[in-house]
């Protein structure tokens, strides 16, 4: 029996959470033959700020953490559904929570 990518994981930081939604970014775009400014613009943002993404930051050594509607954005300028962009799993963002 398989166990689930999920089930596997020890790291639900949120920098792993951030650093593999960067991933999923950089997939989604490869995918659809797009640069990285091509993307940004559709999407309202700065160059650089998406270039951050794709590398899980926001501001060196800061993991990212985009609004809702930029994630909505960049999965329409993707032409992918948000769930696709999302990690398979949830990060420990409550204090004290395992």
């Amino acid at each position: 029996m398989m166990m689930d990518v999920a089930a596997k994981r020890t790291d639900f930081t949120w920098e792993t959470y951030a650093r593999e939604l960067g991933h999923n970014l950089h997939r989604a775009r490869m995918a659809k033959d797009l640069s990285q400014e091509r993307v940004a613009h559709l999407a309202g943002l700065a160059g650089y700020t998406y270039q951050k993404f794709e590398k899980g930051e926001s501001r060196p050594g800061t993991p990212m953490n985009p609004r809702l509607n930029t994630l909505i954005a960049l999965s329409q300028v993707l032409e992918v559904p948000l769930v696709d962009l999302l990690p398979d799993f949830h990060p420990e963002v409550l204090e004290g929570q395992h």
